[in-house]
């Protein structure tokens, strides 16, 4: 592996864990804000695991970097469908609005966190066939 693939993977690393604490982190200052009942114990957990994530993405190898990875991808992917259902249908009999609090910022966070959080599985993945 060159010294250019490991700099890559390293960077894609380090912005999936950004990312990936970021979105717990909002979920976090969402409980603080006042989402409360399920759904608010549902963000902390939501940002308990963003945070474990995140922190990871930057201290696991190998075969946990790899499943650290893949989890950060479905985490990502499901944070992000279910802001998307709370903006449309609804979700835990709650619509969300793109005017509340941190709305659009986790829309694009997580948005941007897919393609992240796919492209650094595959460079993952593909690290683990070169070595």
């Amino acid at each position: 592996m060159t010294d250019t693939s490991q700099g890559l993977s390293r960077v894609m690393r380090i912005l999936s864990a950004i990312i990936l604490i970021a979105a717990g982190g909002i979920h976090l200052l969402l409980v603080f804000d006042g989402t409360g009942g399920v759904l608010g114990v549902l963000f902390v957990l939501n940002g308990i695991a963003g945070i474990v994530l995140g922190v990871g993405m930057l201290a696991l190898r190998n075969g946990l970097l790899l499943l650290t990875s893949v989890l950060g991808l479905l985490f990502i992917a499901a944070s992000f469908f279910a802001l998307l259902l709370a903006l449309t249908v609804g979700l835990f009999g709650i619509a969300a609005i793109w005017s509340l609090f941190l709305v659009p910022q986790t829309f694009v966070i997580e948005g941007i966190g897919i393609i992240v959080l796919a492209v650094t599985v595959a460079l993952v993945v593909r690290d683990r066939r070169a070595a």
